[in-house]
């Protein structure tokens, strides 16, 4: 199968050109094959398909074209072609010969490669077949912004292979063979300097000096007129020496400009637009390190004619803008013909357009403000055409998303660009990420000293360790607090972590001068949805970190695969961070310790008490639906259980069977969510949903002995039963303090546990448990050898499970991995380690 982009969009399979269905179904193959080397988001494919106009169903009509295009291939044989990943969808292009573009891109590669060794004549071969693969205009006819970009971007790879190509053949001296072509090249791309000098080239060494001459006066014309600017130093260069050479009689010098030699020297006036840098900038060395490789790549590592990009990304104070403004300078000498800079104001409610960006950087590369055209296009294509043959660094500065930068990346990859924003902008085509984390402790004490002080950080290390630790190692907020100090002479370290100890306050005390992380954090929160900051709030919510991604699903009251995307909106926007190895339902989310106050506040300002409970209790029925079920697919028979009346607030069958198909890791993942869980259900008043779940997670605690978490659990979900007047949740609890202290061979005080919960159990009516506590005491008298009494107990134990086991349906259908969940006889427990 062959996948033509560089011309109309085409699918051939064999002899057969593939029915491609609807435009939409187009657009999204499309933009799959352009991102086919990193996957596409499903954001990037509303974006193409709608433009800034998605309806409330774009989502869904997406999936129904990624879904209409699975059933295309699939009568090709290629129905995996089209695979999900956790951010959306990637296309499986096998060889470069399935893709033209790739094809394209491995030719120019192999031609770079043969000029580099000195084989002009394969290099031209490989050029030539390179752009023998051109069939018209790339993706020609698809009405998506961001298709043209893209297609722009290939135009652009076009033209500069031309350029090599064309050079290499003058140097072959096929002067009069490329002048048919170059003017035909000139007259498409008049503003294209280089292909204007090659063309003077040509006629000038075909005997042709008024043509050559003539060519440059109407490309100046065209500048001057439609940009108000001089032909570039050596079109000049290279005008003057021919013209000598009219004048003179004697043959023109080969001007270095005519061979496509780059300017090495500062241009005058050249933009020098990159703020000023930070004087106490601390750490990040290899950071910094990894930003400069990217942008400044050796020959053998670029990419053919791909403009090198960095994107440094990181959560909200992290340092990304600061990082970049350094870097930056310390690479300046590198791009001697300028450095643009541009803060996008990404995360804000009103984000800086690309077309007043391309206004700005237009007049600082000389361009007078009359001659800026008035179209993003016309914009973009003369920014392009300015920067092309000159080495200038772009730095944008806090980008929102993808085509906020496409118009402002240059066509040159003499040029290169480093963008920071707190998505990762996989879409850019060639991008590379940086990830900017909190500082270690060390590096956290360094700024501290650099902003407050040595002498005062050294003569109170405990404190500052402990003011960094509040900061969360952000630099923002170490930052603040260290201006606060240095602002306050009189203030100890002590006095300000003590203030900061305070969580209500905290994002209050990180505030200084212009300076405040609740500032920083709302702009992230501020530039999602509003269901995203709905999800955000809720969180909060939760006293347990980190917190599985099926919780967003019980906080909304939404399917999964809904939230399951606004978690990842979350993540995008560097409000949650993905921890932890798991993929797809097992991803684990958490919040770092300030945006988790920041979250607090929005909850407690923006969330109805009532509803804060409402999503509180669905995500513990929900929890104590999946402990259910792995009870029952660890240990079998559900009738041997003890469980409340609680509700459970259910996920699909599917989701479930994922989660809990291997039962004691998935425990163990979440054992610490059912301790909270329990805690909190507890705190909430939710009593039956506490001691319920205490009953679901004792077989686990017993079994991997984590006796202290058992004890701790069922000492809060008693507490909890007792102030609810819970008398079946106490005899519950009873039972499983019976079953911890047998656990533990304190035999007498399980005795009297399982006694109490008898008395209870009867009380309440409760058959069921009435027959497992009296086989409990069974096994206990057993084990202090009153075998008589054991088995009078048994009979009468068994005598009730017979009764409850008639009613159909009691039994579970599923086999016991394990023991009985009511737990293993005294006789073969060991005296278990504390936990």
């Amino acid at each position: 199968m062959k996948f033509r982009i560089l011309g109309p969009l085409e699918v051939v399979d064999g002899a057969h050109r593939v029915d491609l269905g609807s435009t939409r179904q187009q657009t999204a193959l499309a933009v799959l094959l352009l991102d086919h080397s990193r996957g596409t988001s499903i954001g990037r494919l509303i974006e193409a398909v709608y433009d800034d106009n998605p309806p409330t169903t774009c989502r869904s009509q997406v999936q129904i074209c990624i879904s209409a295009l699975r059933r295309v291939f699939a009568q090709y044989g290629r129905p995996n072609l089209i695979s999900t990943h956790s951010q959306g969808y990637a296309i499986e292009v096998g060889d470069d010969d399935e893709l033209d573009c790739d094809r394209f891109q491995n030719l120019i590669l192999l031609a770079r490669r043969s000029g580099a060794a000195g084989a002009a004549e394969a290099a031209v071969g490989h050029y030539r077949e390179a752009l023998a693969l051109w069939r018209g205009h790339a993706l020609e006819g698809m009405d998506s912004r961001l298709i043209r970009a893209a297609a722009r971007r290939l135009t652009e790879d076009r033209i500069t292979a031309h350029e090599k190509c064309i050079e290499l053949e003058l140097s072959l001296g096929r002067h009069r063979e490329v002048i048919a072509e170059l003017t035909e090249l000139v007259e498409r791309y008049p503003l294209r300097e280089q292909l204007r000098g090659q063309l003077m080239t040509a006629l000038y060494q075909s005997g042709r000096e008024a043509e050559a001459l003539h060519v440059y006066r109407e490309g100046r014309r065209i500048l001057v007129e439609e940009l108000g600017i001089e032909p570039n130093e050596r079109l000049r260069r290279l005008e003057h020496a021919i013209r000598v050479s009219v004048e003179t009689g004697r043959p023109a010098p080969a001007p270095a400009a005519a061979a496509g030699v780059a300017v090495t020297a500062p241009r005058t006036g050249a933009p020098r637009m990159l703020p000023a840098g930070i004087a106490d900038f601390t750490g990040r060395a290899p950071e910094v390190d990894a930003v400069r490789r990217l942008i400044t790549p050796a020959p053998g590592e670029r990419a053919p004619f791909a403009v090198p990009i960095a994107v440094i990304t990181g959560k909200p104070g992290v340092g990304k803008s600061t990082l970049a403004v350094h870097t930056a300078h310390t690479v300046a000498e590198r791009f001697p013909d300028g450095q643009l800079f541009a803060a996008l104001h990404g995360g804000t409610a009103r984000p800086v357009h690309p077309f007043d960006v391309l206004g700005r950087f237009l007049r600082a590369l000389g361009v007078p403000g009359g001659a800026v055209p008035e179209t993003l296009d016309e914009r973009a294509e003369m920014y392009r055409g300015l920067l092309a043959g000159r080495t200038t660094l772009v730095v944008l500065d806090d980008a929102a998303g993808e085509s906020q930068v496409v118009p402002l990346l240059p066509g040159s990859s003499d040029c290169s660009v480093i963008v920071t924003s707190r998505s990762r902008l996989t879409g850019l085509p060639g991008a590379r990420n940086v990830e900017v984390e909190t500082f270690d402790p060390d590096q956290s004490m360094r700024l501290l000293a650099h902003i407050a002080g040595e002498d005062r950080v050294r003569s109170e290390p405990a404190s500052a360790q402990a003011l960094a630790e509040l900061c969360g190692q952000l630099p923002l907020a170490l930052r603040i607090a260290g201006s606060r100090l240095s602002a306050h002479p009189h203030w100890s370290i002590e006095q300000l972590a003590g203030r900061l100890q305070d969580e209500t306050r905290r994002l209050d005390e990180l505030r200084h001068g212009g300076m405040g992380m609740r500032a920083s954090i709302a702009v992230a929160y501020e530039s999602t949805g509003e269901a995203a900051r709905r999800l955000f709030r809720r969180l909060a919510i939760l006293d347990f970190q980190p917190f599985p991604s099926w919780v967003s699903a019980a906080l909304l009251d939404r399917p999964l695969h809904e939230t399951q995307d606004l978690m990842d909106d979350l993540a995008d926007a560097q409000l949650v961070e993905i921890t932890g190895t798991g993929r797809g339902a097992h991803s684990r989310y958490r919040f770092h310790d300030l945006i988790r106050v920041f979250a607090r506040e929005r909850l407690a300002a923006e969330e109805p008490a009532a509803e804060r409970g409402a999503a509180l209790a669905r995500v513990l029925s929900c929890l104590l639906h999946l402990a259910r079920d792995a009870h029952r697919e660890q240990y079998g028979d559900d009738y041997a259980g003890l469980h409340s009346g609680a509700a459970r607030w259910p996920l699909p069958d599917t989701m479930v069977r994922r989660l809990v198909q291997q039962p004691l890791p998935w425990y163990e993942r979440e054992r610490l969510t059912l301790v909270s869980g329990i805690r909190q259900a507890a705190q909430a008043g939710l009593a039956e949903l506490s001691w319920d779940l205490a009953i679901c997670a004792a077989p686990f605690f017993e079994s991997r002995v984590y006796l202290d978490d058992w004890r701790n659990t069922n000492n809060v979900a008693m507490a909890a039963a007792r102030q609810a007047g819970d008398r079946r949740g106490q005899a519950a609890m009873h039972y499983s303090t019976g079953l911890l202290s047998a656990a533990e061979q304190r035999f007498a005080d399980a005795r009297g546990s399982l006694d109490t919960a008898l008395e209870l159990f009867r009380q309440t009516g409760d058959d069921h448990g009435v027959a497992l506590t009296i086989r409990r005491i069974g096994l206990l008298e057993r084990e202090s050898g009153r075998f008589d009494e054991a088995g009078a107990r048994r009979v009468v134990a068994s005598r009730l499970d017979e009764e409850k086991t008639q009613t159909p349906g009691r039994r579970s259908a599923r086999p016991a991995r394990g023991r009985p969940a009511s737990g293993p006889s005294p006789r073969n427990v060991e005296t278990p380690a504390r936990k």
